[in-house]
């Protein structure tokens, strides 16, 4: 099957939709489906570097379009389909409203993976449209609770097969055969005591601030935060300093072929998710969300501390991961603490998370949201 990805991530970038969608590509591609993924932009980056900045093995076709961000994303997918059109793909798979919207109209065959609801002036319209085509489409919720939520919205119900539950995923290959803690702490040059990490963007509402506190109140463990922008990081090195707080490193952005040996490196991942979070557009998916690093926090080994929030139990359960209220910082010390003093529970969730996870490969997620599809319908 020849199809057509469309994107409004930049690339290359170091947010999680950026490297989401990279992800997707290369997993069709290895399912052998000739891949054309189409973005804004110009091409400005080698492939060899995008492999080592994405984590990728699998190379597929890129196709950079001139846009004018004053046409909100309308340009973008107009054009993208119209590409699609000229290679004469079967498929247009996309994160656009726009993109399915157009597609369908050119009786182009469209799936839309959605990570929000659909909102505003235009987009409940444009879904309405999208839903009476009768050419062949497929809406890709990322969570149980998204779907729910667009069936409240437009007071449908989605008939077998019209909608798939299509969470994030990870490459599972790349966590095979990590290194034990402390190979992983002596690769990487890291002091050789038991270690905490976080690995993401630190938006407002990642729960930064209780990973300060966790580092403040626990100077016998080595917390290691993987990611941030240069002036976010800038600002906690300052926040250290202040507080004299040495056991805190800061490794700024790695590229995503290298974060498993990161992960490796520690004893506990932590994921403290505030009730509000921010995304790299401003949204705030909390309630939605399917967050990448949960999936390769499951798939490194390691024991997981998450906030409590109703949907990352549709991945994670309380075999694979300690859950906390989100901002409750006494709660966290708690069971931080708890876990640092008993390797046997730490040895336990991580064992079952790496069980659990094996469902959720790039590949097989690829390969679901294809079953069952007719493009004849």
């Amino acid at each position: 099957m020849k199809i057509a990805i469309v994107t409004a991530s930049q690339v290359p970038a170091t947010t999680a939709n950026s490297i989401q969608v990279m992800k997707v590509c290369q997993s069709f591609a290895q399912l052998g489906h000739e891949t054309h993924l189409m973005l804004p932009g110009r091409q400005a980056i080698s492939w060899t570097e995008l492999a080592d900045r994405y984590g990728l093995t699998t190379p597929f076709a890129i196709h950079w379009l001139a846009t004018n961000p004053a046409l909100r994303r309308y340009d973008l997918a107009w054009k993208a389909v119209q590409q699609a059109r000229s290679l004469k793909v079967d498929l247009v798979y996309t994160r656009l409203l726009q993109g399915a919207f157009f597609s369908l109209q050119a009786q182009l065959p469209a799936m839309l993976e959605l990570h929000d609801r659909i909102t505003g002036r235009i987009g409940p319209q444009l879904f309405r449209l999208c839903r009476r085509s009768r050419t062949p489409k497929r809406w890709l919720p990322i969570t149980l609770a998204l779907q729910r939520a667009l069936e409240h919205d437009f007071e449908v119900i989605f008939s077998p097969g019209e909608a798939v539950v299509l969470p994030d995923g990870v490459d599972l290959e790349r966590y095979n055969a990590l290194p034990e803690p402390a190979e992983a702490r002596q690769q990487l040059g890291l002091p050789q005591k038991i270690t905490a990490a976080y690995v993401g963007s630190f938006y407002a509402g990642r729960g930064m601030e209780m990973l300060f506190s966790l580092a403040q109140a626990n100077p016998q463990v080595n917390f290691m935060w993987v990611g941030g922008k240069p002036v976010d990081v800038a600002y906690w090195r300052q926040r250290f300093a202040q507080s004299s707080m040495d056991n805190v490193k800061l490794t700024g952005f790695i590229a995503n072929a290298h974060v498993p040996l990161y992960q490796a490196a520690a004893e506990i991942l932590l994921m403290p998710y505030e009730r509000a979070t921010a995304t790299s557009s401003g949204g705030n998916t909390v309630d939605f969300c399917s967050p990448l690093k949960m999936f390769e926090y499951m798939a490194a080994g390691r024991a997981i501390i998450s906030s409590d929030l109703p949907v990352l139990h549709e991945a994670l359960s309380p075999t694979s991961a300690i859950f906390c209220p989100p901002e409750d910082a006494p709660a966290w010390r708690q069971a931080f603490a708890a876990l640092i003093a008993d390797p046997g529970q730490r040895h336990a969730l991580a064992v079952r998370a790496r069980q659990d996870v094996a469902q959720y490969s790039w590949q097989a997620r690829a390969q679901r949201s294809l079953d069952g599809f007719d493009l004849a319908s």
